[in-house]
């Protein structure tokens, strides 16, 4: 009698035709990665051959296509009738007696090497699924916790049926495949009892941009049906692929809890599976050691090389014997089938209406949406994805409402206020300093908010129309004064890996400390001390799986570095310590107890001055642990330190001293130091700086406010706040001038040189070494640098002619 099924360690990739992408993948898999440690389930498949078998016996061919022919191929109003119909009559349809012995010489073939008392996954797998431009994945169904020849014959007749689900049906059509030729194996694979223990889905690039550098491993208790399907919100790590082939100690660099609502197990009365409510105590635990995230991370590298392409992988943990097991690879065709990693806007108003109101522009962008006026963060519920947000003045606890807002427009502020940089940061349209937007702009009002005019914002009456066009950034000229990105969010970081920088020129940590952490560093430090019982409250709830709670702190603190240092590894990243002022630090949770009450706190208690005090010394020693972690355990010596607001010679003695006193000495495993250049005094002084420092950063908002004497947050002075000043331009020039005389790397971050080409060209003039830009500003800024490199080269080259 013919034989319709081969054994896994007979399939290779190239028997696609005969037994699908699926159960080929495994065989593949099984028969060259075994060797290199990666585990893979025995098994068997049925082939293509049997599925026309089945059809041929059972006279099933004519009938169903003549139902596919009666499909609307247009709007799909009949799919769930064509669908039933044709599931009706694959079910009511006898099983052929020779496909019943193949499969039977297959399964006693299994359990004559595994015992009796097996369980089998019954997988099924459409001869054109996991083709390198189109997945099935999920279209056809599974079946699990098979057990006994009677239940696997069972199962295998529902994957034949279920080759014409209604969702696979369509996905055949919306990706053209003739839905005649298209035939299903079917893959019986030794049961992993992941019931007893968890399972998930791995990627060999980041699915969300495409940034290949990682692998994302994410992970649920139970049968992993729970990841495929979408049904739960489960761990996810990611891990750096230069730091695993290099044998970095760590890794990992970020790690997500899950909720994992719920735990896909075995029904305890029979065959298939039950859904139950996970436990709370597990809800709150990572399911993953890191030793075992590290080696499915390192499988995946194995699995995606092996095919020379990013692969999308189920695995699963069997809780009997705790080892590892791969269940399945495809390729990843998302963003793999994306040819243009990046796309760069610019946007044109079409229309004009009636003007509301009008303020500083940000973002380079329209927005439009219901207006949603909303005075404090406890009103966070009242905004709506896709709305815009208006209100008299953002600080870090709007943080996680203004992510949610298609647009920001405040009351006051200025350039370099708190709503201006979240805003650059999130990527909203954002409007500042109107004076007047919470009085002239009614609650659920359709308004357009209008950036795209340099620095003015205006905000219009209504939905208006206008026009996007995308920027070919590989038009760009690479300018010779390099071009730097002004980061702090790690969650927009491998998106902006593709932008065409240097590196990130200035990291700032406030919004990882006020996001991802929210607790003051000494309230974790001082936990068993804290007098506020709901910030306690609040902390053991955040931290309840660091017994350690200060570990808590370092541990966010270098992923969040880490991430970004990962987006733009091998080039410079430059982390800015930690620059909040005494208030925003009192906004932290617990933060009250252990920070002064300031009337200038621009001007305070911040910056280097707070490092070395007894107030922040021992929270600034968290941040130097986080800092070693990120350089020395994750391997990422392209992370820079910079020190922000350095007043005097002594202090910044003091603080190089302390550093080198927690690991982080200048010049060991090549550490490079910067400092920010925001004080007169650093520009007076600068030859002197330079003696303890690898590079200078201009900060040029700070320079310009306490070199004019101008709060650079008040409205009422922003006509005054002008970084194109002729005093600010000449303590720029100055700086600049000595760090060229002491051979010092200088940089400066800050919105002018994208906004003002005179600007741009200023710097370049000097001979600036690199400027760095919000993401918004980074394409006018390259341009601008551009032009003022060309005009500096045709200034040249007229002065030599004369």
């Amino acid at each position: 009698m013919k034989n319709y099924i081969r054994l896994f360690n007979e399939i290779d990739i190239s028997d696609i035709p005969e037994v699908g992408g699926k159960n080929a993948s495994l065989g593949e898999m099984y028969q060259n990665l075994t060797s290199k440690g990666v585990q893979v389930p025995d098994g068997f498949a049925t082939t293509s051959e049997a599925y026309w078998l089945f059809l041929k016996e059972a006279h099933l061919k004519e009938s169903i296509f003549r139902e596919i022919e009666k499909l609307d191929k247009k709007d799909f109003s009949n799919l769930r009738e064509v669908g039933s119909a044709i599931r009706a009559s694959i079910a009511n349809a006898d099983f052929p007696q020779a496909i019943k012995s193949s499969l039977e010489k297959g399964y006693n073939a299994l359990v004559k090497k595994y015992g009796s008392q097996i369980s089998l996954a019954v997988r099924s797998s459409a001869t054109a699924e996991d083709l390198p431009n189109a997945s099935f994945a999920g279209q056809q169904e599974t079946y699990l916790n098979v057990k006994g020849f009677d239940e696997l014959i069972a199962a295998s007749h529902k994957c034949y049926a279920s080759l014409f689900t209604d969702r696979a049906i369509k996905y055949r059509e919306d990706n053209h495949f003739d839905q005649t030729k298209v035939a299903l194996s079917i893959g019986v694979q030794l049961m992993v009892r992941s019931d007893l223990a968890c399972s998930g889905v791995n990627f060999t690039l980041d699915p969300d941009t495409g940034f290949d550098k990682v692998v994302l491993v994410t992970s649920t208790w139970g049968l992993g049906e729970n990841i495929v399907q979408g049904s739960v919100n489960p761990d996810e790590y990611f891990v750096f692929k230069p730091s695993l082939k290099q044998g970095i100690q760590q890794p990992i660099i970020s790690r997500k809890l899950g909720s994992k609502e719920k735990t896909m197990i075995y029904d305890s009365s029979g065959s298939g599976t039950v859904n139950l409510n996970t436990k709370i105590e597990k809800q709150g635990k990572f399911v993953l050691t890191d030793a075992e995230v590290i080696k499915l991370a390192q499988w995946s590298m194995i699995i995606e090389e092996h095919y020379g392409r990013p692969m999308d992988i189920e695995w699963a943990k069997d809780g009997a014997t705790n080892e590892l097991f791969i269940v399945q690879a495809r390729p990843e065709t998302v963003q793999s089938a994306k040819k243009d990693k990046l796309k760069i806007s610019t946007y044109t108003l079409l229309e004009k209406a009636k003007e509301i109101t009008r303020g500083m522009g940000l973002g380079n962008k329209i927005s439009a949406g219901k207006a949603r006026i909303i005075h404090s963060p406890l009103e966070s519920d009242k905004l709506q994805a896709g709305e815009i947000l208006i209100t008299e003045k953002t600080d870090p606890d709007w943080d996680p409402i203004l992510k949610k807002a298609a647009g920001i427009i405040t009351d006051q502020g200025g350039r370099t206020s708190h709503a201006a940089i979240v805003a650059r940061e999130v990527g909203a349209a954002a409007i500042v300093g109107t004076l007047n937007a919470t009085k002239t702009i009614k609650d659920g009002q359709d308004i357009t908010i209008s950036c795209a005019d340099g620095d003015r914002g205006v905000v219009y009456d209504g939905i208006l129309k206008w026009d996007e066009k995308v920027v070919d950034i590989k038009s760009l000229k690479k300018p010779a004064t390099q071009p730097m990105l002004i980061l702090a969010d790690p969650e927009q970081a491998f998106k902006l890996s593709f932008y065409p920088t240097a590196g990130v020129g200035l990291m700032r940590l406030e919004f990882v400390i006020n996001n991802s952490i929210q607790i003051h560093p000494m309230a974790l430090k001082h936990f068993h001390k804290l007098k506020d019982t709901s910030a306690k409250t609040l902390i053991e709830k955040l931290t309840h799986h660091y017994p350690d709670k200060a570990n808590y702190f370092v541990h966010k603190l270098a992923e969040g570095i880490a991430t970004i240092a990962a987006a733009f590894y091998p080039k410079d990243v430059i982390v800015r310590t930690s620059d909040f002022k005494s208030n925003e630090y009192a906004n932290l949770i617990g933060g009250k107890e252990f920070e002064p009450l300031e009337s200038n706190p621009m001007i305070g208690f911040r910056g280097a001055s707070r490092y070395y005090h007894p107030k922040y010394q021992e929270a600034f020693e968290l941040e130097c642990k986080a800092m070693k972690m990120v350089r020395e355990d994750m391997g990422f010596n392209n992370v820079k330190i910079m020190i922000p607001f350095c007043r005097t010679l002594k202090e910044v003695e003091k603080v190089i001293d302390l550093m080198a006193d927690y690991g982080l000495k200048r010049g060991e495993n090549g550490l490079q130091l910067y400092m920010m250049t925001e004080i007169p005094n650093n520009v007076i002084l600068a030859e002197e700086f330079a003696h303890f420092f690898d590079g200078f950063s201009i900060g040029s908002n700070d320079l310009t406010q306490l070199t004019l004497g101008v709060d650079r947050d008040s409205e009422l002075l922003s006509d005054i706040f002008d970084a194109n000043d002729p005093g600010v331009k000449k303590m720029i020039a100055m700086v600049i001038a000595s760090a060229r005389k002491t051979n010092t790397k200088i940089g400066l971050c800050g919105q002018a040189p994208s906004d003002y080409p005179e600007f741009a060209q200023f710097l370049v003039e000097q001979g600036i070494n690199s400027i760095s830009f919000n993401p918004d500003a980074l394409i006018d800024g390259i341009k601008n640098i551009n032009m003022a490199e060309e005009s500096q080269v045709s200034f040249g080259m007229a002065e030599s002619s004369n």
